[in-house]
């Protein structure tokens, strides 16, 4: 019974641990029965949907809200804790600009939302922001750009890590640009910054294009501050021991 079963969903193209939960279910009645095996199917889909987006999205780790402190973080009054974390943004196409010294917690909580994207169905990739710049760069070079940006076009959120840390080149900044410039009410962006609006010139070295990019990422974006030192550093060996 039990082969017949997995040709069935086979042919069905069912999984199966849809075969499987038809084996070791039981209902009351035969639509009662139906029903749970059914609903073990929607739950099977749905994780497996929910572990590609995370495989998928290319976090260099995961990260949750667990035990997150959300001390010394300025949040606009467009925004609370839990309208955040629910990810209300996403579906308004709006934007996150999180900006603070290094290790203050900008990068967990980007990769920290990106997760609950995953987690709630939606298409999620992470960047760090140079190594997005180089995969543009290098797909215009090799003939693939109009394949990178069509994929990027796809996405419910697009998270851009370490922005500004190292500079671009012209090309480098033009095909940014575009990329920003794409998601402009259509998806979401999120940017992790230590560097304020004022200093962007010095990433781009063209200030009629950073001002057309800043003019597109702030007229639908919510500015987070962390006002805080490095929590890697708070937490390091050696300042532990330089206080002992």
């Amino acid at each position: 019974m039990k082969e017949k079963l997995y040709e069935c969903c086979k042919e069905l193209r069912l999984s199966t641990t849809f075969a499987e939960n038809a084996v070791d279910l039981t209902g009351d009645t035969n639509q009662d029965y139906l029903l749970k095996v059914l609903h073990a199917e929607i739950d099977y889909r749905n994780n497996k949907r929910r572990n590609l987006h995370l495989k998928q999205a290319g976090f260099d780790n995961i990260k949750t809200f667990e035990n997150y402190q959300f001390d010394k973080i300025t949040i606009p009054n467009t925004l609370t804790i839990d309208t955040l974390k629910s990810l209300d943004f996403i579906g308004l196409q709006e934007n996150l600009v999180l900006y603070g010294r290094n290790g203050a917690g900008k990068s967990h909580m980007a990769t920290a939302l990106g997760v609950e994207a995953c987690m709630q169905g939606k298409k999620v990739k992470f960047y760090k922001t140079a190594t997005l710049v180089n995969e543009l760069t290098d797909a215009k070079s090799n003939g693939s750009l109009v394949k990178v940006l069509k994929r990027l076009g796809k996405l419910d959120l697009l998270i851009c890590d370490e922005w500004g840390y190292l500079p671009f080149d012209s090309e480098g900044s033009q095909l940014l640009f575009q990329v920003i410039a794409d998601c402009y009410e259509k998806r979401s962006l999120i940017i992790t910054t230590n560097i304020e609006f004022s200093k962007w010139n010095g990433i781009f070295y063209d200030d009629q294009l950073t001002a057309a990019l800043i003019d597109r990422l702030v007229h639908h974006s919510h500015l987070i501050v962390f006002d805080r030192d490095s929590w890697r550093f708070e937490h390091s060996l050696m300042k532990n021991s330089a206080t002992k």
